[in-house]
């Protein structure tokens, strides 16, 4: 019997999560919360719908971009702007897959009022079905069907580099396995490549910005080229930028240099980059964007992880079992580049 209790003790201990044995932190104490909307414009449209209950013809919003913010009691550091990348949303910044804090929270901790967005078109920011019921409904051709696409488990795999292929994991590799299927319930439909360049999340963010008078844009994957572009727009608000493993960085052999002059810059990778074929050549990209943009006066940085002893950290790192240790270092890097200004 004594054996069997000690049996149960221990699995019940095995079942408990890691973070249930941690101090859980003090009470989060913020000044305020809420959400709004950003950017958006109103379109007619005689296919809305396709059933009989509701009316094909009207006027909605499309564009637009959600912010969900919370702001501290005293904000002592500027204000950031999260922005998720290809085929996920603002949850991308909030509580990890194994329950642990995530970046939205933290960095109010720390003293920085956080806006966390869902893209446009994506989330609680709505499209419009209107292509897809002119097609259902005869008054359209099939070719002109918008490109939606999910990205599925297997592929999306290597894309966020947990391992060289699936179900491989790279040795070390931090990021929470035994919660993948939190973290796959994240994953939603992208509608980005259906819609113009820059994405209407560019203006939004732009809007944003200057309403914000001073932001820091942190950006991550897919958005990764969205703050660069909403500079390139209009500097005004924008305090400075981070880009977390960016699907691009600015061309220099193309792109102008000029909106980056004197801005704040942070480009950021984790681990195992040179061991992907869709990451490497990005990662060079950057390095070139960086090295040209600091060569026209900028103020641009390229940070690898593993270079600066934090190692492990897949495509999705603010979510890695390190991820704090990550913002806490990206909290020092922001308190020397993007200060308070007095």
């Amino acid at each position: 019997m004594l054996r069997a209790l000690f049996g149960l003790a221990a699995l019940a201990a095995a079942s408990v999560p890691a973070t249930a044995a941690e101090a859980p932190p003090p009470p989060l104490t913020i000044s305020a919360q809420g959400s709004f909307f950003v950017g958006g414009r109103d379109v007619a449209s005689e296919s809305l719908s396709t059933l009989p209950a509701y009316a094909a013809a009207g006027t909605i919003t499309v564009d637009q971009v959600y912010v969900r913010y919370q702001i501290p009691v005293s904000p002592t550091r500027t204000p950031l702007v999260l922005i998720h990348g290809c085929c996920l949303t603002g949850k991308t910044w909030e509580t990890t897959p194994d329950g642990r804090m995530g970046w939205d929270e933290y960095f109010v901790r720390q003293g920085f009022p956080t806006y966390v967005i869902d893209q446009s078109w994506r989330g609680r920011s709505a499209g419009s079905p209107a292509a897809i019921n002119a097609v259902k409904s005869g008054k359209a051709n099939p070719d002109t069907l918008p490109a939606v696409f999910s990205a599925g488990r297997e592929p999306a795999w290597t894309i966020f580099r947990f391992g060289p292929e699936f179900p491989k994991v790279f040795a070390g590799m931090q990021f929470p396995l035994e919660a993948q299927a939190e973290f796959w319930k994240q994953m939603v439909p992208d509608w980005s490549a259906s819609l113009p360049v820059p994405n209407p999340t560019v203006p939004a963010l732009s809007e944003l910005a200057k309403r914000l008078k001073s932001a820091v844009l942190v950006s991550h994957s897919q958005s990764g080229i969205y703050p660069f572009q909403t500079a390139a727009l209009d500097r005004s608000g924008i305090r400075a930028i981070v880009a977390i493993e960016p699907a691009a960085c600015p061309d220099p052999a193309k792109d102008d240099l000029a909106p980056y002059k004197d801005l704040p810059i942070l480009v950021l990778f984790g681990d195992y980059v040179d061991q992907s074929s869709r990451w490497a050549p990005r990662l060079k990209l950057c390095r070139a964007f960086v090295a040209a943009a600091n060569a026209a006066g900028g103020r641009a940085e390229l940070i690898l992880l593993p270079e600066i002893g934090i190692h492990g950290n897949s495509h999705m790192l603010m979510q890695d079992k390190n991820s704090l240790e990550i913002a806490d270092w990206l909290s020092g890097w922001l308190d020397k580049r993007a200060p308070v200004k007095g």
